[in-house]
């Protein structure tokens, strides 16, 4: 199990955070290295419909299939280009922003090994790494800073989970520090000293993880105003929030180097929409998080690498209530100042019904594991073999992906 010593400002104090935190922040030495890499991993669950995220514009199948909720180049809502096939949902102008920039690519018809279409079971998959549901109390993305060299590029080992529970990709044996934006105010400084103070005479340990855990809080929350601390974390305002709060940790000359966000809701069977709607208000506080990475790292931004995946995608055809239903393959986004963007990267199965998987979804042409086992190569030198080893098991014959980084 991961190496937390749980503490709620909730319940300790009217607080604008929740703290769950190992003990100690670990110094980072980077100050010695070339360059000082950082990893976002976003988890979208519920099953992101890529086609309406990251349009196939380009494939004469798509808007028969797609109806009603289908992305178009014209109209009152038009899609953002990417290329001369892909179109953006215009609800993600900062991503679009970010791709033009060369800063931002999508790989597409993606899917991790995971065939069926269980929410529960996809997510295990998912953020386990493993190639099929089980039993595991660990997530690749804690055990990829286990296998980090000591002393290697990334310069600290440790995690950032970012919400009300550390989401099983981060769970294991590495340390992992936690936060999560609260909606209640936020205390005093009086407090909080006073608290401090009670627990100095009665409970030392405590008293220390709670002063970290302090000073983790307004580290997290500072320059957010108090009055938008409204919101679960998968509004717009709680994405943006998190990703302010995971920024500011990971951006710290002591903070982890590698953080983890978890925003639910992309379950969309009714009333999805399209370029407007339920869907698009999703993928604005999407695009808010990327925003706030991306101010809220400051000069950090230059080397990290962010990325949001899903368990699975959804059906190509919409259904009879405006939605779409659990599919297969889907989009991965990546956004960083480290990704080498401006593309789309896709091995394009086509639309057409005799290509569709299972008669009925997206065919997946693209192992998701390839695209995480690339990143974490290239952002902190990682073996072919840990990845295929112990980080994904049972995975040597995925190779990671090559070039993602610029």
């Amino acid at each position: 199990m991961t190496s937390l010593l749980s503490i709620s400002r909730r319940s300790l104090l009217a607080s604008g955070g929740a703290l769950f935190a190992s003990p100690y922040l670990p110094k980072s030495a980077h100050a010695s290295q070339k360059s000082d890499p950082r990893l976002v991993v976003i988890i979208l669950r519920g099953a992101l419909d890529g086609l309406s995220a990251v349009a196939p514009v380009g494939d004469p199948n798509y808007s028969n299939l797609h109806g009603q909720i289908a992305l178009a180049l014209t109209g009152d809502h038009p899609a953002i280009p990417l290329d001369g096939f892909f179109a953006l949902n215009p609800s993600m102008p900062v991503f679009g922003r970010h791709y033009r920039s060369g800063h931002a690519a999508v790989v597409h018809a993606v899917s991790t090994p995971y065939r069926e279409r269980s929410h529960f079971d996809g997510q295990d998959v998912l953020e386990s790494g493993f190639p099929g549901p089980g039993s595991t109390e660990s997530g690749w993305l804690n055990r990829a800073i286990s296998a980090i060299p000591s002393g290697g590029r990334i310069g600290t080992k440790g995690g950032n989970a970012v919400g009300y529970s550390t989401p099983l990709v981060l769970r294991g044996s590495a340390a992992v520090l936690g936060w999560a934006p609260q909606l209640l105010p936020v205390a005093t400084d009086d407090t909080a000293n006073r608290v401090l103070d009670l627990y100095a005479h009665s409970d030392p340990i405590l008293h220390l993880a709670l002063a970290k855990g302090l000073e983790t809080e307004k580290l997290a929350s500072a320059m957010s105003d108090p009055k938008q601390r409204r919101g679960a974390l998968n509004s717009i305002i709680g994405m943006r929030l998190a990703a302010e709060g995971a920024a500011r940790l990971i951006a710290a000359d002591d903070g982890p180097r590698i953080a983890a966000l978890a925003f639910d809701g992309w379950d969309t069977h009714v009333n999805e929409g399209g370029a407007t709607g339920r869907l698009a208000q999703l993928l604005s506080g999407l695009d808010a998080a990327f925003d706030a990475f991306e101010s809220g790292l400051g000069p950090a931004w230059n080397d990290t690498a962010i990325v949001a995946i899903t368990e699975f995608g959804r059906t190509a055809r919409i259904n009879g209530t405006s939605g779409t239903d659990h599919g297969t393959a889907t989009v991965a986004m990546l956004d960083g100042g480290a990704i080498k963007g401006g593309r789309v990267i896709a091995d394009w199965p086509g639309l057409k019904e005799s290509n569709l998987y299972e008669g009925r979804d997206l065919s997946p042409t693209i192992d998701l594991r390839a695209v995480l086992k690339g990143l974490l190569a290239d952002q902190f030198g990682l073996s072919a073999a840990a990845l295929g080893d112990s980080i994904f098991p049972d995975s040597i014959a995925v190779k990671p992906m090559q070039g993602l980084l610029a």
